[in-house]
């Protein structure tokens, strides 16, 4: 069953499951079932990718399965990640292939394509209750070196994965996020049709004229 808590609310209708999914930092301790995780990473096959390339590749940890693995990643995460990640019943890295496999030559929309499969398996995790709360607060070259990622490969995210825990179990400041209102921007602010708009309070590399 779908987790509810804390579900966004839009100016248009969209699919409930998308609504759902969030970026918790509070877990419980149930542990997530071997078919379970395979389901969510399957999840991940169906995305979009250039040339159907499909240049992610996932090292995941459990807490129960492949705790080693666990600990190695939550040791590359920076220590703000790793007090609250460490709940969770599994840990992922995100790595992108960075050639195409037809042709040998630099795909430019690896990271792009890494991206997409990660939401698409957020989204799968969200339909079954689960959430995962995806981090740049890493540090690549740790998690190369733990994992012997070789070249060619690149690490472009870590993600948690787990059943959300309730928000008093994280400190005062993490717990008032976790409960926090979810906003999102109006589509007028990032839906153009026609032209490039001047809005105000857009950021920009120079001041518009």
């Amino acid at each position: 069953m779908a987790d509810t808590t804390n579900v966004l609310t839009l100016e248009h209708e969209i699919m409930p499951v998308l609504t759902q999914r969030r970026s918790p930092r509070a877990y419980s301790d149930k542990a997530v079932a071997a078919e379970v995780v395979a389901q969510i990473f399957t999840a991940a096959s169906s995305a979009a990718s250039c040339y159907g390339e499909q240049p992610w590749r996932y090292i995941m940890g459990s807490q129960t399965s492949s705790p080693d693995a666990f600990e190695k990643i939550l040791g590359g995460l920076m220590e703000f990640n790793q007090a609250w990640a460490k709940k969770a019943h599994v840990l992922a890295v995100g790595v992108a292939k960075l050639n195409f496999s037809h042709d040998g030559n630099a795909n430019g929309w690896a990271k792009y394509d890494v991206g997409q499969a990660t939401a698409t398996l957020a989204v799968e995790a969200a339909e079954l209750g689960l959430q995962i709360h995806q981090m740049a607060g890493f540090s690549p070259d740790a998690l190369r070196t733990a994992f012997s990622i070789p070249e060619g490969f690149e690490p472009v995210v870590v993600f948690t994965l787990g059943y959300p825990g309730p928000a008093s179990d994280l400190p005062a400041g993490l717990s008032e996020k976790e409960t926090a209102p979810r906003t999102r921007k109006p589509l007028a602010e990032f839906l153009f049709e026609g032209a490039w708009p001047t809005l105000a309070g857009e950021r920009y590399d120079q001041a518009p004229v």
